[in-house]
């Protein structure tokens, strides 16, 4: 029997799903862009949107990438893990992390509010400073370690708690919510420790403001105009699980990835992917986005499951230019003159891991991202244009991230077949590589 496997190329545009906009004629970005080349890419494929996990669910990056890999089922182990993985930390497995931030804090309504945030390049000295005055801690028999990931950010581990499942006390939107107290999750496994991570960190962040406000790094910064960096806020908590499956047991398949942040770098290295880092270069985004493609086109030589992403399409949505945004997709699209000739030969899927609306003040939102598939052998939908309103009427309909790659590896002749069990896991592919049975001397020879 013929073996006719095909490579996987999955290639998410950041934030590409967006909202109507009146500058634009009530058309979103993707819609009023010029995109030739995805317009190809769906003539020849098949199309939908993509609401990663349902209607009106706004989400994270990581969490979507998550599911879009095919590993849901696995536990997430938390993005301050990722990050640490990325910038190239070798994080302690087992032990709670948490993303840890200085910022400025505003007094208003009985609460405190958080305002300026470091500045990349002007206060990397004064936040080095400031970590060294919060670092080695203990509290409650928990010693809270500092690790530096850039400047103002760091991971910090808490030695000694036996559970990471407690709130955020960053706030993360500013202008509705103030620094938080950390709470134990009601759905903890150790319900308990969780309690006792929580006390332990809210004593510490209080008694960490107090430090920050008396350092003379802060005082010069409050003679000289800046507001004080006097409040250190925590988020996504993270724990390393060593028994974490990498992606090509999760998965069955090869993976590899083509990147531009430490999140994805990190992704990458968590899940034993070959990873490609191409710096992200804002001043040439059709530039930028064919050397991903390039590469990602060697690694499909070699690997049956290849990312590539690309931040530039989050960016602009983040900029709530929809004009701005609109014409980062037009440039974005210029960089993928390739697809249609690489669907030739593998599986080629285009989409969003969320969309970031360039109207109105959400960071993300729940609304649908257009996708579009092409493949070998793939009978053709009648979608001729890529975009939001002409995938709702496309093959595909409205696609869950769990369900991506499950449908791709069904277009690339690669489903994993239900009654069969080839391996210890059940993986979403037919596994490239089950455990032989092992023949003896005589055999082998």
């Amino acid at each position: 029997m013929v073996d006719d496997r095909l490579p996987i190329l999955l290639v998410i545009l950041d934030g590409l799903g967006d909202r109507a906009a009146p500058e634009l004629d009530g058309k979103t970005p993707c819609e009023a862009a010029a995109t030739p080349n995805l317009d190809a890419l769906a003539t020849m494929g098949i199309n939908g949107v993509h609401v990663p996990f349902g209607p009106g669910c706004a989400t994270s990056s990581e969490h979507a990438h998550w599911a879009l890999f095919g590993l849901g089922r696995v536990p997430f182990p938390g993005r301050a893990a990722i990050e640490a993985l990325g910038v190239g930390l070798s994080p302690p497995v087992g032990v709670p992390l948490f993303h840890l931030a200085l910022r400025a804090g505003i007094l208003r309504n009985n609460a405190l509010y958080l305002g300026a945030r470091a500045r990349p390049k002007e206060d990397t000295e004064v936040c080095a400073a400031l970590f060294a005055a919060l670092n080695g801690r203990t509290r409650a028999g928990i010693r809270f370690e500092i690790m530096p990931l850039r400047t103002g950010e760091a991971v910090l581990c808490a030695h000694g708690a036996s559970s990471h499942e407690i709130s955020d006390s960053d706030s993360l939107f500013d202008h509705l919510h103030p620094w938080m107290r950390p709470l134990a999750l009601p759905e903890a496994v150790d319900r308990l420790a969780a309690q006792e991570l929580a006390n332990a960190l809210e004593s510490w962040l209080l008694e960490s403001r107090q430090i920050l406000r008396h350092q003379s790094f802060n005082a010069k910064r409050h003679a000289a105009g800046l507001p004080m960096l006097d409040v250190a806020v925590t988020k996504w908590a993270s724990l390393l699980d060593p028994e974490l499956p990498q992606f090509h047991t999760a998965v069955g398949i090869a993976g590899a990835a083509v990147t531009d942040t430490a999140l994805y770098r990190g992704l990458a290295r968590l899940l034993g992917m070959k990873c490609v880092d191409i710096p992200y270069d804002p001043t040439d985004a059709a530039a930028d986005m064919q050397r991903r493609i390039e590469a990602a086109s060697r690694l499909l030589d070699t690997h049956a499951f290849v990312h590539v992403h690309v931040k530039a399409t989050d960016e602009a949505g983040h900029s709530k230019n929809p004009c701005f945004k609109r014409d980062v997709i037009a440039a974005t699209d210029a960089g993928l003159s390739a697809l249609p000739a690489l669907a030739r030969r593998a599986v080629v899927a285009v989409t969003g891991d969320h969309a970031s609306p360039s109207v109105g003040s959400l960071l993300h939102s729940g609304d649908p991202t257009p996708v579009v598939v092409a493949a070998p052998g793939l009978r053709a939908d009648l979608v001729t244009s890529f975009g939001e309103r002409t995938g709702l009427t496309g093959e595909c309909g409205r696609l869950r991230a769990s369900e991506v790659l499950p449908l791709l590896l069904g277009l690339a002749n690669r489903p994993f077949f239900i009654g069969h069990r080839p391996g210890a896991y059940t993986t979403l592919a037919l596994p490239d590589t089950p455990e032989p049975m092992p023949l003896n001397a005589e055999e082998k020879r």
